[in-house]
């Protein structure tokens, strides 16, 4: 079935679907992994945003349930070159084709990738809508103009959870306090900004009671748990305009050691007093080059954003830049001078990716000793 992809600048490109019919939109995005479908359909990141994946073969080892990331697919829909409709891995339980389409969610093949991905990288992310219903080029074109962008949007409402939860024996499971979180040393509370279930694996690993909570929970909700650490998960869209979280955050310093992760990250920078603004296309994908400047060596990392926080926007007596982007220079990692809390804005979680930055959970339970 036909299907046309409509940019708001003009820009039409073709494909068909191989997940039956629909229509939606988004910002539109690329990442550069050549593995790692499934981690990013059930990454919470990509609310709000298409997905096109540069790699041109999608699809040849299928969908196991084992490695979600969360309950439901969160990107409107993926966008690839070709389709492999026969998985090749004695893990898979499903094709891609059929998991898309249990979630409703459109997949489009035969699209030039290449020349999509070079028209973001030269524009940059831009909002966009998929359909296979409505085939008139000047209407979708008006409707992706018209669709709901990602800046001052509050998209953390949208996939937080909706009560706490706890994580024990490598899943989720029902509780409201540390008695159903398993046996570790170490009591951490994780706001649920769009968490990654590979986030809370690892701090399981490194010894940890992991407690989830909704991103409206209080500061004194928290403290009342009274926990040893508190980690603040990665999530969707601009961080300037989730509401409230920042407050309770800042509320927080000082009296518990933090870790932020991507949105968790931002969040703190904003918590600092710092800014945040929109990158040109974002990173996405499993191969960015990351230097630790407090050690020197360089990490090969996995990352998903496209807002940034913005270094000269931070009082230097008070926060240290502790990690920066090779490619472009911007900001990847900082620390509180004052107060136990650092951050950084990749994913040391991997899932999928690379391990050379899973150092950071044994550093994060260093300062709850």
């Amino acid at each position: 079935m036909k299907a046309l992809i409509a940019l708001e600048d003009g820009t039409i490109f073709e494909g068909k679907t191989f997940t039956g019919s629909g229509e939606v939109s988004g910002e539109i995005v690329f990442n550069t992994g050549m593995t790692g479908y499934q981690e990013i359909l059930g990454d919470p990141s990509y609310k709000g945003q298409i997905v096109t994946m540069t790699y041109p073969l999608i699809g040849n080892y299928g969908v196991n349930l084992e490695d979600m990331e969360s309950h439901r697919i969160h990107p409107g829909a993926l966008i690839v070159r070709e389709y492999n409709a026969i998985p090749s891995n004695y893990r898979a339980t499903s094709t891609l084709a059929d998991f898309l389409a249990e979630h409703d969610i459109p997949g489009i093949e035969g699209v030039d990738t290449r020349a999509l991905t070079r028209l973001l990288r030269v524009k940059g992310s831009m909002k966009g809508v998929i359909s296979t219903t409505d085939l008139d080029p000047d209407s979708l074109i008006a409707k992706a103009r018209g669709s709901e962008g990602l800046i001052g949007r509050d998209l953390v409402k949208e996939v937080t959870c909706a009560k706490p939860y706890s994580w024990r024996d490598n899943a989720p499971v029902d509780g409201n306090n540390f008695m159903n979180a398993g046996e570790g040393k170490f009591k951490v509370v994780v706001f649920d900004l769009g968490l990654k279930f590979n986030q809370a694996r690892r701090l399981a690993a490194n010894g940890c009671r992991v407690q989830i909570v909704p991103a409206a929970t209080s500061a004194e909700e928290v403290l009342a748990m009274n926990p040893d650490g508190i980690f603040l998960s990665n999530g969707p869209g601009d961080p300037a305009g989730v509401a409230g979280v920042v407050d309770t955050v800042r509320e927080l310093l000082g009296k518990k050691p933090i870790f932020g992760i991507c949105l968790g990250h931002q969040i703190l920078g904003l918590a600092y007093g710092g800014k945040t603004y929109k990158l040109k296309f974002g990173h996405r994908g499993i191969n960015q080059p990351v230097k630790d400047l407090m050690t020197g060596r360089i990490e090969i990392t996995s990352q998903n954003h496209g807002f940034c926080v913005d270094p000269d926007s931070l009082d230097p007596d008070k926060v240290e830049v502790t990690h920066l982007n090779l490619s472009d220079g911007s900001l990847e990692g900082m620390r509180h001078k004052d107060y136990p809390a650092f951050s950084v804005q990749y994913h040391p979680e991997d899932g999928p990716g690379p391990h050379d930055a899973s150092y950071l959970f044994g550093r994060f339970v260093e300062m709850m000793q």
